[in-house]
């Protein structure tokens, strides 16, 4: 076997009294995807920042083809060959696409202005490489969450990085660009790139992957091939199987709660119509920008309709306001938690609250501090968010704790209908069979839920029906025991 092109040598990293690595080791050899999995808090992204210059380690060395290297910012890691995507996106959403790819890096002329048709013909080049179909000229900001995903993804390949590391790559993919993403490492892969491959998605994992490293409380508790079942990988990164985390549902669908009869916005869904009962759970899907998510925001407000119909429990809806929905009993859970979900520099305690407050306040509209605090403490319990400090602030904690508090602050609200849109995105496998279960009960409590999700396989696991949406069109509903993978991709993309 070859020598790493990249090696980790006993690195550890402490931020203040919490030890984030202990050292930790691991070697990535050229032309192959080595996959880093564990929980959230395990280590995981503390890791790649370290490798990526975001972080310096407290100890330890990294080695870049046999020489020891410290970066002292990203862009050093960059000049060296390594290119990184984070889960978080580093975008600029007034930019176009196009300069978000090549962000520093654009054609010039002799006096040093961009050459913007040179720009855009090389994003256009850019993009044909990896098979995505976006304008070039586009702003980054009107895009989806999955199409921003493949713009980074797009914007890290363009480095032509000798050492790639991707952080969550396919959170907010489809299956069907999930498999696009996968053929595209393989080639990557033949052409001598090392590749570190961090996500949640064991199945994927154990698709592409050559090696895998499990992290556990900031320590490597194993080392793996790909062989290695999904069970195994769960035991080594949590302490108990599979099997023992899948939620089991109490009782069956009840009467109608929600319905929509011709839903239309303008570019973006037309003639949606479709109903979800009291304790079912309706899954959405469909690829990215086939109209799953703009549905949602229009009934929950955020998006004005054209036309269209909506009712709960018999009675005509007209929601014009994300307020208007709260109160009409109608929640949202976003797929973006960080701009549109979390208040990130508030407490934990006041993000559970936000959209609860009516009930939290007395009857002459002043704040019940202890009901607020008892209200906070109840759901980081329940959720077993961690830290278990409702006074911490939200940015603070780790991505799947961080949609731990935005479906505590839903639960507070305790709706009759609740959209949740990529629950688990970026959730460890733990976290996600807790949010799974807590999305069970809620549907056997009686409540109504539409669940959106690029995760096909937690679609089909969770849904009692399956809405199918392609190019802004409902185009079936699948019971059941008709809705399988082959099936609605079909759909999907037919």
């Amino acid at each position: 076997m070859t020598d790493p092109v990249l090696s980790v040598d006993r690195v550890s990293k402490r931020f203040g009294r919490h030890q984030v690595l202990d050292e930790v080791s691991i070697g990535v050899r050229a032309g192959s995807i080595h996959a880093l999995v564990g929980e959230n808090g395990a280590g995981k992204s503390t890791l790649m920042n370290v490798i990526g210059g975001v972080v310096r380690p407290d100890s330890g060395t990294v080695t870049l083809d046999g020489r020891p290297v410290e970066f002292a910012d990203p862009s050093a890691a960059i000049r060296a060959g390594i290119g990184t995507v984070h889960q978080e996106f580093s975008l600029f959403p007034n930019r176009s696409v196009a300069q978000n790819i090549f962000g520093r890096r654009e054609p010039t002329g002799r006096l040093g202005f961009i050459r913007w048709r040179a720009l855009r013909r090389q994003a256009q080049e850019m993009l044909a490489e990896i098979g995505v179909a976006l304008d070039p000229l586009t702003p980054v900001g009107t895009l989806s969450v999955g199409a921003q995903q493949l713009v980074e993804i797009a914007k890290a390949l363009s480095l032509r990085a000798r050492v790639l590391i991707l952080d969550e790559p396919t959170s907010a993919l489809s299956e069907h660009e999930a498999q696009h993403l996968f053929g595209l490492l393989a080639g990557l892969k033949a052409r001598g790139v090392a590749i570190v491959y961090i996500s949640h998605r064991l199945s994927e994992v154990r698709q592409i992957a050559d090696e895998i490293t499990v992290l556990r409380d900031g320590r490597v508790a194993r080392r793996t091939t790909g062989d290695a079942s999904p069970d195994d990988l769960v035991g080594m990164m949590v302490g108990r199987h599979l099997s023992d985390m899948r939620p089991s549902r109490q009782a069956g669908p009840g009467n109608e709660v929600f319905a929509g009869e011709g839903l239309t916005r303008h570019g973006a869904f037309a003639d949606v119509s479709f109903a979800v009962r009291e304790r079912e759970i309706l899954g959405f899907a469909g690829l990215v920008g086939s109209g799953r998510t703009e549905v949602a925001r229009a009934i929950f407000g955020a998006d004005r309709l054209d036309a269209g119909r909506m009712s709960l429990d018999g009675r005509t809806l007209a929601i014009r306001s994300p307020r208007q929905a709260i109160t009409s009993g109608i929640g949202y859970l976003t797929e973006d938690r960080k701009a549109l979900g979390l208040f990130l520099p508030m407490t934990v305690r006041h993000n559970i609250v936000a959209a609860s407050m009516p009930k939290l306040v007395s009857w002459a509209q002043l704040l019940r501090f202890c009901a607020i605090r008892a209200e906070a403490d109840r759901y980081v319990r329940r959720l077993d968010i961690r830290p278990a400090d409702d006074q911490a602030e939200a940015l603070t904690l780790s991505g799947g704790n961080q949609q731990k508090v935005l479906l505590a602050k839903w639960l507070s609200v305790a709706p009759r209908v609740l959209i949740v849109d990529e629950p688990t995105r970026g959730v460890d496998v733990g976290a996600k069979a807790g949010i799974h279960r807590h999305l069970c009960e809620l549907a056997d409590a009686g409540v109504a839920i539409i669940l959106i999700s690029s995760d096909l396989p937690e679609v089909l696991a969770l849904s009692d029906r399956v809405a199918v949406f392609r190019q802004g069109r409902l185009v079936t509903i699948l019971d059941q025991a008709a809705a399988t993978q082959e099936t609605v991709m079909g759909h999907a993309s037919a």
